[in-house]
């Protein structure tokens, strides 16, 4: 006898992004039940037929879970196109910040702006990302540098869920930068962070991470351990802006806390990979920062691969060194710039980006797993790492609801 399912999508191409031995996770069925917003089954409808309220053919196009970005910055006030310029002219980074630029900047006009104004700018930024088949999005705080503004920047981040089809997952990154308040005490700040901000993060359940920007212009290895030690403290996921510019062994530490990830990291040593592998973290590269720095030292992807351990990429959208919001074309940036495959790009925007935000329900298509579902009229995956600005997902699904595409905030 038949059983009946909500949703069932048929005549489709699946690239399920499971580890099956399978290029792109490919399996050989055409067709996908859903049931309570879960994926039910994936199966050969000539053999295993269901009834379902809702029947989409697919007409032979790829069915692919939704994609993930799971490092971005996306709440943040004002802009730094201006330093853009300026930079192009010739000025330093030194001489801008010297002027009240940089993150100085950020922080200031973040600081500034309504939690009205901050959700308006996060949802034009966060729907570029939904329209190009994005279903889940990480978000940090560290715009603010203070309590009262890194709530708010958390509080906006979550909101953008009740007004775009995305889940959200917000992380606190309060060890981001030094306040000017406390730019001659690092020490007292890093107190700050651990005695008054990070509880009050913990309990009003602002974030699920707390990450740090260890590196030698931004906090050494014995003040990110003490912001480690009090996230753990308070059952906080731990996360690292790590050895972008410099072997600060942060990724080490990180990984010795048990890291969901380790970001950046081109200066990371290959003797560090070990502990990488051994902590089960996830290695996040930023390849859009990277382009926009116009960086030198590219990731040790060799070793990450030699020690098969998980490669995510994400946009780092933010106002400074990453002003991207597009997942595909950072896709094409780590096949280029960091000699990725398009398989490796997809399986780190699916089921790897997932495994770094410690989400075990999402980023691939198997039975019991999300329903967050894209319908892509390609060729073949690879075709999304490929080329630039061709592709947008045909249809998209959220939980097994279908929701509009192409729609700008």
């Amino acid at each position: 006898m038949s059983q009946y399912c909500d949703l069932i999508i048929e005549n489709v191409q699946i690239a399920s992004m499971q580890y099956n031995g399978m290029p792109y996770g490919a399996v050989p069925y055409s067709a996908v039940a859903v049931k309570d917003g879960l994926i039910f089954d994936i199966y050969n409808p000539t053999i295993k037929p269901y009834h379902a309220a809702k029947i989409v053919n697919g007409n032979n196009n790829w069915l692919l879970p939704g994609l993930i970005d799971c490092h971005t910055h996306l709440v943040f006030g004002g802009d730094r196109c201006e330093e853009f310029e300026q930079r192009l002219q010739g000025k330093s980074y030194a001489d801008i910040a010297k002027q009240g630029g940089g993150i100085q900047s950020t922080v200031k006009a973040t600081r500034a702006a309504t939690k009205q104004q901050l959700l308006k700018s996060a949802l034009k930024r966060a729907s570029r990302l939904a329209d190009e088949g994005v279903t889940c999005i990480e978000v940090k705080s560290g715009y603010g540098l203070d309590l009262h503004t890194e709530i708010k920047m958390l509080e906006v981040a979550q909101e953008i869920a009740d007004h775009l089809p995305l889940t959200i997952v917000t992380t606190y990154l309060g060890a981001h930068a030094l306040p000017l308040e406390y730019l001659t005490k690092p020490n007292e700040y890093i107190d700050f962070i651990c005695d008054h901000v990070i509880p009050v993060i913990a309990d009003r359940k602002l974030a699920t991470s707390v990450d740090v920007f260890c590196e030698s212009i931004g906090f050494n290895l014995a003040q990110c351990q003490q912001v480690f030690e009090a996230a753990k403290s308070h059952k906080l996921n731990i996360k690292a802006h790590a050895e972008q510019l410099s072997d600060s062994k942060g990724a080490k530490l990180a990984a010795k806390f048990g890291a969901l990830s380790v970001d950046h990291i081109e200066y990371l040593a290959p003797c560090d990979v070990p502990a990488i592998k051994h902590a089960d973290s996830v290695a996040v590269l930023l390849p859009g920062a990277f382009y926009c720095l116009n960086e030198t030292q590219k990731p040790p992807v060799a070793s990450l691969r030699e020690n098969n351990i998980p490669i995510a990429i994400a946009t780092d959208l933010n106002p400074g060194s990453s002003p991207i919001a597009s997942l595909l074309t950072v896709m094409n940036m780590a096949c280029v710039l960091f000699g990725l495959t398009p398989q490796e790009a997809l399986f780190g925007v699916t089921v790897n980006a997932a495994k770094a935000l410690g989400m075990t329900n999402k980023g691939c298509i198997d039975q019991g797993m999300d329903a967050d579902l894209c319908l892509w009229e390609i060729s073949h995956p690879s075709a999304l790492s490929y080329g630039i600005n061709q592709h947008r997902p045909i249809a998209k699904w959220i939980g097994g609801s279908m929701v509009p595409t192409n729609k700008h905030v």
